[in-house]
């Protein structure tokens, strides 16, 4: 949610900055802008829409300068539009500002400003931050920056640039990510490491309540005390991710594909087959408390939470935790009892989710130990937790989440077999677990080789309005992420539902027009599966399974049907769920939808 790239060096700005935009496009937005200095003079373009009409917006402009800022913007405060978008300035068109976050108290701040004459052109808070700057700034515009950050209340990665003061960007991160990229002769900051590794591998990840300065000379970093702080120069080792689509048509097909590979990266050196155990090296500053902890509480949004509703299963199945999923927006309203023997694991595939942030910081507050699993190194949530696991998956540049779902999924298997080895798990269940855990590359891939069977059968449901999914034990996530996926893509009301409560009120809905697709592969739960699938029948209604080719009785009551390779039960789900995501990538395809930038949707949601 929102992007912000910045430049200052001696190679022209824009040509960056607008690379730079769409490196962060993955990330949701609806309009973008930049700002760069020529001659003691701000150019501010901006635009309603996707960086390629800024980019074309440009067009014919001459537009010679070094250093800049510029922002993707997803509205909160005003409707998408030109004038809401990013950067905005200050009375004098002098100051610039781009602003990832929500300034909380900007309407105190802005009727203040408008008593002392300001004018405001916006609907948004962001531009209570110029404004407030050209207040204070007395020739000294990090004076100004550190005077206005005092006033603000919320969250906010912040960019400033002041036409008279040459080669000069300031940087202030509260709550939301900013990182500082070192080149040869020029200094970078972005919202997302991966605008950045174009140009440079070396680093530096900014805390809260820390401001950069950039400049022709150098940089340095400050506390908000304006007291120099000594940084450390991360030097990123996965390198420079791509970003194309390698030949498929969307980003999400691209993704979906990747799973074996992504599958095996959350492997890979992971796991010690002659002990039956898992090693992760993450978690090992961590493993003396591990053994004492007796509770553990996942927090998570969105797929992130369904990963940690079936984690729930993996854990109690695995190990001897007593073990609960909150979603993390509502997990600072709960009066749980957190200490030292309490666990908080966060899991977030940006590793900047606000709601998943919050939820781990009032966990510090209480005491417990913090993990976390996140995709994306030197995230605010990988900076805050006390150890964690990386994904290793690559950029997931598709908002639908379907990489990471599965590596999460993976990841949170061996977080269990790590603690289980430690308690009641024998080396024969271990071994059994890892055997499992090899095998899903390839049975991934052979679920892929019938994409054209899935397409088929897609396009013969892609004209209804409603659907629900249902699934019970290991596969009631599932049916819930399946759901997600087609509501999300193709803007097809679809409902996530443990089938043993669908006669609690949903099987109200159920006719001719309203299909059910139903997670049922053989396992303890398949007999009451059938049950419900019978319920379905009676009332007219259709439904497609996802099984394994063993249930039998399952394809014979179905309309249509989806198989996948078995395997044990808590890895089933994975396997179940490759063929949900792409039955919504291709209704969403027939319907011609925005599969990689779905309306109103963001891939990292920054705000609470």
């Amino acid at each position: 949610m929102c992007g912000i790239i910045c430049y200052c060096g001696k190679r022209q700005a824009v040509p960056i900055l607008i690379e730079g935009l769409k490196r962060l496009e993955y990330r949701g937005y609806d309009s973008a802008g930049f700002s760069v200095v020529n001659k003691n003079k701000n150019i501010v373009v901006k635009t309603k829409g996707r960086v390629s009409k800024l980019e074309e917006k440009k067009i014919g402009m001459e537009i010679d300068s070094t250093y800049g800022i510029a922002h993707t913007r997803w509205a909160t405060h005003g409707v998408p539009s030109e004038t809401n978008a990013h950067p905005h300035n200050d009375c004098s068109g002098k100051i610039s500002v781009v602003h990832n976050g929500i300034i909380e108290n900007y309407l105190e701040l802005r009727n203040e400003l408008i008593e002392k004459g300001h004018k405001f052109n916006s609907e948004t808070d962001t531009e209570v931050i110029s404004h407030m700057i050209e207040e204070y700034y007395e020739n000294d515009l990090e004076t100004a920056v550190l005077k206005t950050v005092e006033r603000l209340s919320g969250t906010f990665g912040i960019a400033v640039i002041h036409a008279d003061i040459d080669h000069q960007i300031i940087i202030v991160k509260r709550g939301s990510p900013i990182i500082l990229g070192v080149g040869k002769d020029e200094y970078l900051a972005a919202s997302d490491s991966n605008a950045l590794t174009p140009h440079t591998n070396k680093m530096i990840f900014l805390n809260d309540d820390e401001m950069a300065v950039l400049n022709s000379k150098g940089y340095y970093i400050k506390n908000l005390k304006n007291e120099i702080l000594e940084k450390k120069i991360e030097i990123m080792e996965a390198g420079d991710y791509k970003i194309d689509k390698k030949g498929f048509e969307h980003y999400m097909l691209k993704e979906i594909f990747e799973q074996p590979e992504t599958i095996q990266n959350a492997l890979r050196g992971r796991l010690i087959e002659g002990e039956g155990v898992s090693k992760l090296g993450g978690l090992e500053p961590v493993a003396d408390r591990l053994k004492d902890i007796k509770k553990l509480i996942i927090v998570s949004c969105g797929t992130s939470y369904y990963a940690g509703l079936l984690g729930r299963y993996i854990f109690e199945n695995l190990t001897q935790l007593d073990v609960q999923v909150e979603m993390a927006s509502e997990f600072r309203y709960r009066k749980l009892k957190l200490d030292e023997n309490v666990a908080v694991l966060a899991i977030s595939q940006s590793g900047e989710t606000a709601d998943t942030l919050a939820a781990i910081k009032e966990a510090k507050r209480k005491g417990a130990l913090l993990l976390g699993i996140v995709n994306a190194v030197g995230t605010a949530i990988a900076q805050i937790t006390d150890a964690g696991i990386y994904n290793h998956a690559g950029p997931e540049i598709g908002v639908a989440s379907t990489k990471i779902y599965t590596s999460q999924l993976v990841i949170l298997t061996l977080m269990a077999l790590f603690i289980g080895r430690y308690q009641g798990l024998s080396y024969i269940e271990g071994s059994e677990i890892i055997l499992a855990l090899n095998r899903l590359p390839e049975q991934v891939k052979e679920i892929l080789k019938d994409s054209e069977q899935i397409k088929d059968i897609a396009l013969k449901y892609h004209k209804y309005r409603n659907f629900l999914y249902i699934g019970r034990l290991y596969n009631y996530p599932t049916a819930m992420e399946g759901a997600l996926k087609l509501k999300e893509i193709s803007y097809i009301h679809a409902e996530g539902y443990p089938a043993g409560e669908m006669k609690h009120g949903p099987i109200s809905l159920i006719d001719p027009q309203f299909p059910t697709v139903a997670i049922a592969p053989a396992d303890v739960s398949v007999d009451k599966m059938i049950s419900n699938m019978q319920e379905i029948k009676a009332r007219g209604g259709k439904i497609l399974t996802v099984t394994t080719q063993d249930a039998t009785q399952v394809i014979d009551i179905s309309d249509d049907v989806i198989t996948v390779p078995k395997t044990i039960s808590i890895l089933q789900p994975i396997l179940d769920v490759i063929p949900l995501q792409l039955f919504a990538y291709y209704i969403a395809k027939e319907l011609n939808c925005d599969i990689d930038k779905p309306r109103n949707l963001a891939k990292s949601v920054t705000v609470e």
